[in-house]
C-alpha cells in the first residue's frame, strides 16, 4: 500500500513539471508581427534602424561639412587716372634740346665753313651744299647764300660775327612774322573746328591726342571726331588718347561714312558746350581724286554746324622734297592754314620748314620731337634756328 502511494506521488510531480515547462516556453516565443503592408495601412510609424556604433571606435566625432566656396566677386573698375599734360614753356625747352642733339651738325657745319679765313668759291660752293641737303630748296639757298657774300666780305675781314649773321638771316628765312598761333575758338559760341588731314603714316591720330593735350594743359574743353573709319585701329587709339586726359571721343562704325561721324562730333560739341572739336580723318594718296573728293566733302558736312577754323596738314619731315608734292594736293582740295612736322628730332632735314611754307604760303604751327606724349611743341622760329645752330 505504502509502495502505491510512492508511485501515485512521483507521477503527479512529473505531470506538474512538464505542465510548467510549457507555460514558461509558451511566454517566451514572440508574436510574429504583421506583414509590412498592414503596419502601413494601420498608419504605424516605420523607423529606420539606429546606426550601427562601433564600440572600439572610441567617442562619435564631428561631422565636417565639405567647404563652401565663395563666389568670385570682381573688385569695382577704378576710374582711370587722368594725366596732366605738360605746359607749352617745358615743350619749347625741350624742342630747343632735341633740336639742338639731331639738327646741330648742319649748323656747326655751316658756322665752320663761314668762320675761315678766307671766302673763297669753294667755300661759298660748300655752303650751297649744306644748305641744299637740310632741303631748304634751292631759291631759299640762293638768297641766303646772296644774303651772307654782303654781308660777310669775301676778302674775309670781319664784318661782324659769323654765328650772329648766320643766325639772322636763317631767322629771316623761316620767317617769324608769320601768325603760328592754334586758331581752336569759334563764332557765336560755337566750338572752334581743327580739321587734321595727311597722307597714311605721316602721324595724324598721333597728331590729333598730341593737339588734345596741347589744349588740356591750357585748360580748354575738347572733343575729338574719329572720322578715320577705315581702320579700327586708329579709331581705338584716338579713344585711349582721349581717355588718358578725360576727353570725350565720338566715333563710328567700322568702313562708316567719315563725314556722318565728322558732323556727329561738330554737333556733339555745339550741343556740349566745348571749346574745341578736332577731327582725325583717314590718311589718303595726293594722287588719288577720289579719296581726295572725300575729304572735301566731310569739311563741306562740317560747316553746316560750324567754321571749320583750322586745316592741319601733317607731314612727315623725313620725306623732304616729297612732302611739298603732297602739301599742293591738299592745299588745293581742304584750303590748309597750317603745317604739322611730324619726326623732326630724328632728321637733318630741318630745313624742309622753310620749303613748305614757302610753297604753301602757310606757317609751320607745330613740331613733333618723338615718341612721348608730349613731344609735339608749338613752332618758334628763333628757338628752332637756335636749335640749329647748337
Amino acid at each position: 500500500m505504502e509502495w502505491l502511494y510512492l508511485v501515485i506521488g512521483i507521477a503527479v510531480l512529473g505531470v506538474l513539471a512538464v505542465v510548467g515547462l510549457v507555460t514558461t516556453r509558451g511566454r517566451r516565443t514572440p508574436t510574429a508581427p504583421p506583414p509590412l503592408d498592414e503596419r502601413t495601412q494601420s498608419g504605424t510609424d516605420v523607423l529606420a534602424p539606429p546606426p550601427e556604433v562601433d564600440v572600439d571606435a572610441g567617442p562619435e566625432a564631428p561631422v565636417v561639412q565639405p567647404p563652401v566656396e565663395a563666389p568670385l566677386v570682381e573688385p569695382p573698375a577704378e576710374a582711370p587716372v587722368r594725366e596732366r599734360p605738360e605746359s607749352t614753356k617745358s615743350r619749347l625747352v625741350r624742342l630747343r634740346e632735341r633740336l639742338a642733339g639731331s639738327q646741330g651738325g648742319f649748323g656747326r657745319g655751316l658756322l665752320a665753313l663761314l668762320s675761315r679765313d678766307r671766302l673763297d668759291e669753294d667755300t661759298w660752293e660748300s655752303i650751297e651744299d649744306v644748305l641744299l641737303t637740310a632741303d631748304i630748296g634751292v631759291a631759299p639757298t640762293q638768297e641766303v647764300v646772296d644774303n651772307l657774300r654782303t654781308r660777310l666780305r669775301v676778302d674775309g675781314a670781319e664784318a661782324g660775327d659769323p654765328r650772329a649773321v648766320l643766325r639772322d638771316e636763317l631767322v629771316k628765312l623761316v620767317d617769324p612774322s608769320m601768325d603760328r598761333r592754334l586758331q581752336v575758338s569759334g563764332d557765336d559760341g560755337k566750338p572752334g573746328v581743327v580739321l587734321v588731314v595727311g597722307v597714311n603714316g605721316a602721324g595724324k591720330t598721333t597728331t590729333v591726342g598730341k593737339i588734345a593735350r596741347i589744349l588740356v594743359a591750357e585748360d580748354r574743353t575738347v572733343t575729338l571726331g574719329a572720322a578715320d573709319t577705315f581702320r579700327a585701329a586708329a579709331v581705338d587709339q584716338l579713344a585711349t588718347w582721349g581717355e588718358r586726359v578725360g576727353v570725350e571721343v565720338v566715333r563710328g562704325p567700322e568702313g562708316g561714312d567719315p563725314a556722318s561721324v565728322a558732323f556727329e562730333a561738330v554737333k556733339n560739341g555745339v550741343e556740349q558746350g566745348v571749346g574745341t572739336v578736332i577731327v582725325d580723318t583717314a590718311g589718303r594718296l595726293q594722287n588719288k581724286a577720289g579719296l581726295m573728293d572725300e575729304l572735301g566733302k566731310v569739311k563741306r558736312v562740317i560747316e553746316k554746324q560750324a567754321r571749320v577754323t583750322e586745316v592741319l596738314l601733317v607731314l612727315d619731315a623725313t620725306t623732304g622734297q616729297n612732302g611739298l608734292i603732297q602739301a599742293r594736293v591738299f592745299r588745293d582740295v581742304v584750303d590748309v592754314t597750317g603745317i604739322v612736322l611730324t619726326k623732326l628730332d630724328g632728321s637733318a632735314k630741318g630745313g624742309i620748314v622753310v620749303a613748305v611754307q614757302r610753297e604753301l604760303g602757310v606757317p609751320v604751327k607745330l613740331v613733333g620731337l618723338g615718341e612721348g606724349p608730349d613731344d609735339l611743341a608749338p613752332f618758334d622760329a628763333g628757338a628752332f634756328v637756335d636749335a640749329l645752330l647748337g
